[in-house]
């Protein structure tokens, strides 16, 4: 909503660039969604690494 309400300011302000940035929004969303995708595997991956790291302090723990 807050970002609907600011282009709405840019929109009376500056028209013109409220409608480019109106187009480019999408496209620049399309170009940074396979950035997203890594970050999710990146992280994904990272997660997998710590939880097999810290395994044997979490079962000696829940011996103990």
């Amino acid at each position: 909503m807050f970002t609907f309400l600011l282009w709405c300011i840019l929109f009376v302000l500056c028209w013109p660039l409220a409608l480019l940035a109106l187009v480019l929004y999408p496209l620049v969303w399309l170009i940074l969604l396979p950035f997203r995708i890594v970050g999710i595997a990146v992280g994904g991956a990272l997660a997998l690494l710590w939880a097999m790291v810290t395994l044997p302090f979490t079962i000696i723990r829940r011996l103990a």
